[in-house]
């Protein structure tokens, strides 16, 4: 091998990525406005919830029910007439219509237990899971303190100090951020790698290099340096100037660390980007192999749910993949600023994986050229 050749093969790379617009946005946005929008997005809390109303009672009690719902969670509650409840709902313009029956307060002083009609628009999944428990629990407490004619809360035996190491405001944006820039560093180095060698067999390029004093090792090594360089580098643009600047997440561990752990997750990726392009034919298989892998390695490596949640035999497949234990090193270097003493044992394993996917990627690569 000569390093001569394997760094003018990757020059011509990053030349060939320059001129392909499409993919020097999907770069930038994957980078940049993307982890912000996803950051800061609310898709697991109930936030401004459209609620309709039915007051067939008109009471004190049933006014009261009323002016308990108010935004954050909810929108300010619109009084519908019952006719215009399914209508409504059809229409998509309320996720949750409550009912409140005639003679409510009336039976409720006579402990008659009566029943409030509620209408979940359930399309909204996400915002009818969450938000029926908010709307039982606001009616509930309610009720019951109209009925004790005060509001109070109960004593409890034990006082708990509660204190969020970490994320003392519980702020999602600092831990989605974080994620989000993960997620996309995987994701654009499988996409990079997979895409410049399928580029090179679509335009029959592969077999000008062939002919060259030139041999496979050398141009799977320039294409894994120069793409990997790439997203290397947005990836620092990004946890410095997007996740620190912009959302001013704070970062208490080393960015060299994690930057370190960064380059070695790129060479087991990038790798396994030519892997997978060497198995697809042309780009729309590579693209559906793409979703085969991708959404396990980001749903099952512990950035999106613990790992600690899921079955053992997934926790210990996972452990092959380079995603989980980039994952385990990034939460433990940004979030607790843990040290090489701590995280080596990720670095190490990274690094074996590499080298694995890299072997396996290189002699797959050779067959496919003969």
């Amino acid at each position: 091998m000569r390093a001569s050749h394997v760094w003018d093969l990757g020059i011509k790379e990053l030349r060939g990525l320059a001129r392909d617009v499409m993919l020097l946005i999907l770069i930038v946005h994957s980078f940049t406005l993307s982890i912000y929008t996803a950051s800061t997005a609310l898709p697991e809390t109930l936030n401004q919830a459209p609620i309709a109303i039915v007051d067939e009672d008109q009471s004190p009690l049933s006014r009261r029910i009323v002016d308990a719902f108010y935004p954050p969670h909810f929108l300010p509650p619109r009084l519908i007439t019952p006719a215009e409840m399914d209508q409504r709902m059809d229409a998509g313009f309320d996720t949750f219509a409550l009912n409140i029956p005639p003679d409510f307060q009336r039976d409720v002083l006579a402990g008659r237990s009566p029943a409030i009609q509620l209408n979940v628009d359930a399309t909204r999944m996400t915002q009818a899971f969450s938000g029926s428990g908010y709307i039982q629990s606001i009616v509930t407490s309610e009720v019951s303190a109209f009925v004790q004619r005060y509001r109070a809360t109960a004593t409890p035996p034990v006082d708990l100090a509660l204190r969020a190491r970490f994320n003392p405001e519980l702020n999602k944006a600092w831990f989605g951020s974080v994620m989000n820039v993960i997620n996309s560093i995987t994701m654009l180095s499988i996409i990079l790698t997979g895409t410049a060698l399928i580029r090179e067999r679509e335009h029959g390029t592969i077999e000008h290099l062939l002919v060259m004093p030139v041999t496979p090792f050398e141009i799977m090594a320039s294409k894994v340096w120069s793409m990997g360089l790439v997203v290397f580098a947005a990836s620092t643009f990004s946890i410095t100037v997007v996740v620190q600047g912009f959302l001013a997440v704070p970062i208490d561990g080393s960015i060299a660390l994690f930057l370190l752990g960064a380059a070695l997750q790129l060479f087991a990726t990038t790798s396994m980007g030519i892997f997978l392009a060497t198995v697809a034919g042309s780009m729309p298989q590579f693209g559906l192999l793409l979703m085969l892998v991708l959404l396990p390695l980001q749903v099952l490596s512990g950035g999106s749910t613990p790992r600690e949640s899921m079955p053992e035999l997934v926790q210990t497949i996972m452990l092959a993949a380079p995603n989980t234990h980039f994952v385990m090193l990034a939460q433990s270097i940004l979030y607790r600023g843990a040290g090489f003493e701590v995280v080596w044992p990720q670095l190490l394993a990274l690094a074996a994986i590499g080298m694995l996917l890299f072997g396996l990627s290189l002699a797959r690569f050779r067959r496919s050229l003969k």
